[in-house]
């Protein structure tokens, strides 16, 4: 006899077996509800009770702990009160209990945040992910950043050793009261959190000061095109200034270098080619500009938008005062804030603190390099990388003088003669020299210092101590003073070194030590009563010092002081404001040239487009074509001018590049003819081509009519979970997408990717935290963050941050005690003890 279908299972029949079950039914009608039906139903009732526990169950994932719990190591209870937008208010009897209930909060709600951070820094993605991390844990294990963690620790001072292992505690104790399902992505992954460290908080502070120093990739690139155009060519794509012209020469160094060498160097780097980098907005008026009499401070550091956030907004308030701002999980200090007396803020330098050395190999001895002093051995190691789903992977490294070996991930195969195009017949390779690679590192005993600090000595004092990130330190205090000062390590270079790579093996191009604080880029109290930086050069050309950097073209900055300088006196209210203001100068001073150049339009779209394009007056708004037009016309353009002369490495220079083209429509008309061409062409030529294209990439997306375009329908935030973004029915469920104003060069900074062929106006980048600080009444100051506190996705907070955000709102996190005990969301005691309550 055939085995019975299962019960919930359909299955198809004959007719035969059709009719008889037709007659079966028809007589059980006469008797109540069929059995089959019975069955169904319980099938459903079944399956729709597996769903709402499944449901329960994962959302228990993301609910935090109330009542009493064991925090092991803390002297006297500590009270947690999370707000309705479920911000933890920790109320503790001193520092340390305070960071130890943080670390608490941040496992409960950013667990895999913390652990695929500090696996990224651990260079421990493939255990994980498979094999496609490999790339990423190969850079991190050359770099060697996690080793730095570990020996950055000893070397700490006693209070920051002690803040980082409380830290550590309230982590490790949070994850082993916890006892619903970890969090979806461990699940999905089929992992556990390891017992958290010290190290793991310290490898936070080398990744964001990675991401923040960039100029490697601009050195090898220019290397590259340094065989294929001239210095002029070269100062002329990079135009540093525009007082003070710039000269890219090759040096020596550059015959050594073959392209492949360089190609497959870049290619090892983690980051995207042309991918937005890290900017900032700050501005601290004195009280002389203020309607309150007192400093107004206003941030709003720009990193990549992702959910969650890099940031994580928190209050701590002990017996010492109140800390509130944004945390970062991971690390136990307040990295942006305000306490009782002062207020500080952060923009990216953009100083160069990065090197590409090009070290000889000993002819005579591959296991060693030529130096100043003769021949030197590498520093060599092996990493074991494991992988899930295959085999572990062994990784040698080499390390120099300078730095790691990093060309050794060119993935160049063995074998070929020269391989790096050496013309004496030894190979050479390219070590990084970087400041964040300083073993002597004691920028986590800064930003610890930096939080309690309540004058101006003391915040120099504790800025004095910063190795890196290089940041722009913007304060402001009670008492009316106003500064800021570019804490962090700057290299003192010889004339000529920073723009490309430079021979390590002579010492010629060594760094001689580093800038004293004193003549690193400060000013505190100006009389102009305003300091602003959006990551435009920190100090004059004619600074006494030496330092070089790749600073933004200064757009965003001249339209932040325009508006200040219109606006007196200044409300944090209206700081708010220009926070959101989407005017483009760049669009305003480029656009009447690329319209004076072009030829009459042929077609009635083009027409159309340039009618609305010459009655545009450069606000980047998400509801007007003419930004879309404008945005597609010069990414175009950028293309039309430079793809041909840089060939294959046009994609790493891919970016709208306003004053390069502003160079060429002024005058440097060589970069309009198209080398591909026979016939020379000219600039007329260049831009009706590049708008001919933009017209028609636009027509076939939102159809032929430019009137009816609209920024925002291709401008738009994207907020998406890196895991959860690549499971295709979850991506739109758990992701952002939003039609939002600004642009790249804009105050409300939205960037984009141009190089991006599929999606070159999506916003991926901006301010993930925004703050204005009223120094009349700290409590009063004004906070938010893209996204929501909690990273889990079955969470009420995951997203629910985002309105108030897009509308330029913000918090204010100083409610008393006992009005937090009545309205707070949820109470935590986190008492001492070692076991279960």
């Amino acid at each position: 006899m055939a085995a019975a279908p299962p019960r919930c299972q359909v299955t198809p029949g004959s007719d035969a077996q059709k009719g008889r079950l037709a007659q079966t039914v028809s007589a059980r009608h006469k008797n109540g509800m069929p059995r089959w039906s019975r069955w169904v139903l319980a099938c459903l009732l079944i399956a729709t009770a597996g769903l709402f526990a499944g449901g329960w169950w994962l959302v228990s994932s993301a609910s935090p702990a109330t009542g009493r719990q064991m925090l092991p190591g803390v002297a006297a209870p500590v009270e947690v009160l999370r707000d309705r937008w479920g911000v933890p208010h920790i109320f503790a009897a001193s520092e340390e209990d305070a960071v130890a209930a943080l670390g608490w909060v941040h496992a409960e709600d950013r667990l895999a945040q913390m652990e695929t951070t500090r696996r990224l820094g651990a260079g421990r993605l493939a255990e994980m992910l498979g094999p496609a991390a490999l790339p990423s844990d190969r850079w991190m294990r050359t770099l060697g950043l996690y080793r730095l963690a570990e020996q950055q620790y000893p070397k700490l001072s006693e209070r920051s050793r002690r803040l980082l292992d409380a830290y550590a505690r309230g982590v490790n104790a949070s994850i082993a009261a916890h006892k619903g399902p970890l969090p979806p992505e461990f699940l999905l992954l089929g992992i556990t959190p390891e017992p958290w460290t010290a190290a793991d908080s310290l490898v936070w502070l080398k990744l964001m000061a990675m991401r923040l120093s960039v100029d490697r990739r601009d050195e090898l690139l220019r290397a590259r095109l340094a065989h294929r155009l001239s210095s002029a060519q070269l100062a002329a794509l990079w135009p540093k200034d525009t007082n003070s012209p710039t000269t890219i020469a090759a040096t020596g160094a550059q015959g050594y270098l073959d392209d492949r060498l360089l190609a497959g160097t870049l290619a090892a780097m983690p980051e995207l080619p042309a991918a937005p980098r890290g900017a900032s907005n700050a501005w601290v008026l004195s009280g002389a500009r203020t309607a309150t009499g007192a400093p107004i401070l206003a941030n709003d550091p720009h990193l990549s938008f992702a959910l969650p956030p890099t940031w994580y907004l928190a209050r701590i308030v002990t017996p010492e005062g109140t800390l509130a701002g944004a945390t970062a999980p991971g690390f136990p200090a307040m990295i942006l804030g305000r306490n009782d007396r002062i207020a500080w803020g952060l923009t990216s330098s953009d100083i160069d603190v990065e090197d590409v050395f090009v070290e000889r190999v000993d002819p005579a001895n591959p296991g060693r390099y030529l130096a100043p002093a003769g021949p030197q051995p590498f520093t060599a190691r092996e990493e074991t990388i494991a992988v899930k789903g295959q085999d572990a992977e062994i990784v040698p490294v080499r390390v120099t003088r300078h730095g790691p070996v990093i060309s050794d991930l060119a993935g160049l195969p063995e074998g070929i003669a020269g391989r790096s195009g050496a013309s004496n017949g030894g190979d050479v390779v390219l070590a990084l020299a970087a400041t964040w690679l300083d073993p002597e590192d004691r920028t986590a005993d800064a930003l610890f210092e930096l939080a309690r600090t309540s004058d101006p000595v003391a915040f120099r004092a504790a800025a004095a101590a910063v190795t890196a990130p290089q940041q722009n330190v913007f304060y402001a205090d009670v008492d009316g003073n106003v500064g800021f000062v570019s804490a962090g390590r700057i290299p003192v270079r010889p004339p000529g070194s920073g723009d490309l790579p430079v021979e390590g093996w002579s010492g010629v191009h060594d760094w001689q030590g580093f800038l004293p604080f004193e003549a690193q880029p400060q000013a505190f109290n100006p009389p102009s009563g305003v300091l602003i930086n959006a990551n435009n050069r920190p100090v004059p050309a004619d600074w006494p010092y030496p330092i070089t950097g790749a600073w933004d073209a200064g757009f965003r900055a001249a339209r932040i002081a325009d508006v200040l300088a219109a606006d007196v006196p200044q409300t944090p209210a209206a700081s708010s404001v220009l926070q959101a203001d989407s005017v483009s100068l760049m669009a305003r001073r480029l656009l009447p040239a690329m319209l004076a150049g072009l030829p009459a339009p042929q077609s009635a779209t083009a027409r159309r487009a340039v009618e609305l394009l010459r009655e545009w007056h450069g606000e980047m708004r998400a509801d007007a074509p003419q930004p879309l037009l404008f945005a597609a016309w010069l990414r175009e353009l950028v293309r039309v001018l430079a793809a041909d002369e840089l060939g294959p490495t046009f994609i790493e220079y891919w970016d709208y590049r306003p004053l390069f083209v502003e160079g060429v429509l002024a005058g440097d008309a060589a970069w309009c003819d198209d080398m591909t061409t026979p016939e020379p062409e000219s600039c007329a030529q260049a831009l009706q081509t590049a708008l001919d294209a933009a017209l028609a990439q636009l027509g076939e997306r939102l159809g032929g009519d430019p009137v009816a375009w609209k920024w925002g329908d291709l401008h738009r935030l994207q907020l998406q979970n890196t895991l959860w973004s690549r499971v295709p029915l979850l991506r739109d469920w758990l992701g952002v997408r939003l039609p939002i104003d600004g642009g790249n060069d804009t105050p409300l900074r939205a960037a984009s990717r141009i190089a991006d062929a599929g999606d070159p106006f999506g916003v991926v980048h901006g301010a993930g935290f925004r703050a204005v600080y009223d120094l009349a009444d700290p409590a009063a100051s004004r906070f938010i963050i893209a996204g929501g506190q909690s990273g889990n996705p079955f969470s009420r907070h995951w997203r629910d941050l985002v309105d108030t955000w897009m509308a330029g709102g913000g918090l204010r996190l100083a409610s008393d005690r006992e009005t937090l005990r009545r309205e707070a969301e949820s109470r935590l005691e986190l008492v001492p003890g070692d076991g279960a309550p």
